[in-house]
């Protein structure tokens, strides 16, 4: 059975999507971006400041549906030029515990919504 789910945390879209959709097995994360952020919220230009307030609010988002970072099995992120991977890859490690990431991929997308530097988009398994 899917389910559709809008986290209380992030402000509603009337764009033709899901902030999250849930099968039998994974919770599937809209793509976030720093631009998504309520008013006075947002974290724009610095792409290590981008990606912590993304990753914070993907943890947010999880925390909703009783899931953490240990449950996420894969995560994509694009970024607006693939020079910011070092600064991105120095803020996304510091939410993961042990070493234990998950599968990524990372491509270089260079239009991404309000100007934003890093988008993260995951799939968390369920317990």
């Amino acid at each position: 059975m899917i389910r559709y789910y809008q986290p209380s945390c992030m402000p509603e879209s009337d764009a033709p999507f899901s902030q999250v959709v849930i099968d039998d097995r994974y919770a599937h994360l809209a793509g976030i971006v720093a631009a998504d952020f309520p008013a006075g919220q947002a974290v724009l230009g610095d792409p290590g400041s981008e990606t912590s307030a993304v990753m914070t609010l993907v943890r947010k988002v999880l925390g909703e549906l009783d899931l953490n970072f240990a449950h996420v099995v894969r995560t994509e992120v694009h970024l607006q030029t693939l020079d910011d991977f070092d600064a991105m890859d120095a803020a996304y490690r510091q939410f993961f515990e042990n070493n234990l990431y998950p599968a990524r991929t990372t491509t270089e997308s260079p239009h991404l919504f309000g100007g934003s530097k890093v988008e993260i988009t995951c799939m968390a398994q369920l317990p």
